[in-house]
């Protein structure tokens, strides 16, 4: 049986059995949680036969929620208002019925812009090719009308929409105003002297099974005729780009502590958003079947809500979940910023990992209260 290292703090301990009880249950287990509580860090464990506290590692869609920090630091500074129409600030976006779209609902995946046909290159992700075949692409459905999940494309639109409002990229912002001011062990966008820190997302499957239909909904969401989304953040090339859509690789520690860091601040200093962006951003927009996956869903402004089907916080709560069950969220109602990272990706053999142990770091710190 491996054990886990690192620690939990007094009260948390319940966060520590749970954890060491999924590393006995499954010796190949290997995982990372960490927690902070009103900006000091609670719990910081890593466990398993492959993985360290230092390991970084892909998490696919939790890339989103740290890319939807820097939009709110733009809407947060007036570049970037939610109630234009996506078109006001990138033209040539207005056409084929998209010229009506507002960015709140571009950003809550109402746009019906799911893919192009033929896919995405790898090596186009963050170009204005990418943006300019977006812009043309007709949508899906009326845009506004429904709502489904853009496995993809949501990272276009922010980026675009960054370039467009600030005349640079979404990633050195990142880097700039936030990663680098809070000591956050996340990239978007992993530096070359850090590669030899980064250990590929492991998977009990091909990640290429099974086919998709790269004419259907699915497929497009997915782009399928380019490559399976499981495999993004194992290429070198989409993690040195910082896909944010996918691409973003690092620590639960450091997921954690850049949740706490934009909502109550870290070590005593102050948050970077304030309580208004953050009731704004993360205020839910849309919830019910979700037109992509045919599953229920909820978003807010690109961040991910609890409900039902994804209990991983209070109705405050906002983050993200990734394809391989990472996890990673702010919880103002607990004063929680909170992030887990597993080696190997989860499927339906072991649900729900992530979101018991956030339940039982939410549990501890009602019981702190």
């Amino acid at each position: 049986m491996h054990k886990s290292h690192g620690f939990a703090a007094p009260g948390y301990e319940g966060v520590l059995d749970l954890f060491e009880s999924f590393l006995a249950e499954d010796p190949e287990y290997s995982a990372q949680v960490s927690a902070y509580r009103n900006g000091q860090k609670v719990v910081d464990l890593t466990g398993g036969p492959h993985i360290t506290a230092g390991t970084i590692t892909g998490v696919y869609s939790v890339s989103k929620g740290v890319a939807a920090l820097v939009i709110s630091l733009l809407v947060q500074e007036g570049l970037l208002d939610l109630d234009r129409t996506v078109a006001h600030y990138w033209p040539e976006f207005g056409v084929h019925g998209k010229d009506g779209l507002l960015v709140r609902e571009a950003l809550s995946h109402q746009a019906g812009l799911l893919g192009v046909e033929g896919g995405f290159a790898l090596d186009e992700f963050h170009t204005p090719q990418a943006a300019a075949r977006l812009a043309d692409a007709r949508p899906a459905w009326r845009p506004g009308s429904c709502f489904g999940y853009h496995a993809i494309t949501i990272g276009i639109l922010m980026e675009e929409l960054c370039r467009r409002v600030s005349g640079t990229s979404l990633q050195s912002i990142y880097d700039l105003r936030i990663r680098s001011v809070y000591g956050v062990d996340f990239f978007l966008g992993l530096p070359e002297e850090l590669e030899p820190r980064y250990r590929n997302v492991l998977y009990d499957t091909d990640p290429r099974q099974p086919w998709l239909d790269p004419l259907s909904l699915d497929g497009l969401n997915s782009n399928a005729p380019v490559s399976s989304i499981m495999e993004l953040p194992n290429r070198q090339e989409v993690r040195a780009a910082g896909m944010s859509a996918a691409g973003g690789v690092g620590t639960a520690q450091g997921l954690a502590r850049l949740y706490a860091a934009v909502t109550t601040g870290v070590d005593g200093g102050a948050p970077l958003l304030t309580p208004e962006t953050i009731s704004l951003m993360s205020q839910e927009q849309v919830w019910g079947l979700d037109r992509s996956s045919g599953l229920d869903n909820a978003f807010a402004v690109v961040f991910m809500k609890p409900h039902p089907s994804r209990n991983f916080g209070s109705h405050r709560a906002f983050g993200h979940e990734g394809a391989n069950a990472a996890l990673a969220f702010a919880d103002p109602s607990y004063g929680l910023g909170f992030g887990y990272v597993p080696r190997r990706a989860e499927d339906g053999r072991t649900p729900g990992r992530a979101h018991r142990l956030a339940s039982a770091v939410r549990c501890s710190a009602a019981a702190a209260s």
